[in-house]
C-alpha cells in the first residue's frame, strides 16, 4: 500500500521522538519551514519508557514560544500513532498541510525575503 500525502512534507526519522529537542523544531522555523508536526508513539506504548510525554511538553514549549513572538503556536503540533496507522499518517499530513496553507507562509521566511 502506497500512501498519499503532499509532497512538500519532509520526514526526518528519529530513533523515538524524545530525541526531538525543542531547538530542533524552532530551528526548522529558523530555516524556513512553515509548519512542523511530530509523531510519536501512542501514550504509554513508547519503546523507551516516557519519550513522547517529553516529545509532548517540547511540542507545547515550542507551541508558547511560537505565539510569544507572533509566528502561531498552531504551526507547531504532537500526535500519537501506532505503527499500524499509515493511513491515518497520510490524513494528518494532508489535514497540515492544509492548516499551514490556510495560516501562510512563516513569517521569519517573509521577512528574511524583504531584507534580500
Amino acid at each position: 500500500m502506497r500512501l498519499q500525502y503532499p509532497s512538500n512534507i519532509q520526514i526526518i526519522l528519529v530513533p523515538c521522538t524524545g530525541k526531538v529537542d525543542a531547538l530542533y523544531i524552532l530551528r526548522a522555523f529558523e530555516k524556513g519551514a512553515d509548519g512542523v508536526y511530530v509523531v510519536g508513539c501512542m501514550e504509554g506504548d513508547c519503546h523507551f519508557n516516557n519519550g513522547n510525554f517529553r516529545a509532548h511538553k517540547r511540542v507545547e514549549q515550542v507551541q508558547k514560544i511560537l505565539d510569544t513572538i507572533n509566528i502561531g503556536g498552531e504551526r507547531a503540533q504532537m500526535y500519537n500513532l501506532s505503527s499500524s496507522e499509515g493511513p491515518r499518517f497520510a490524513q494528518i499530513a494532508v489535514e497540515m498541510d492544509e492548516k499551514i496553507r490556510k495560516l501562510g507562509p512563516n513569517p521569519i521566511k517573509l521577512a528574511k525575503k524583504k531584507a534580500a
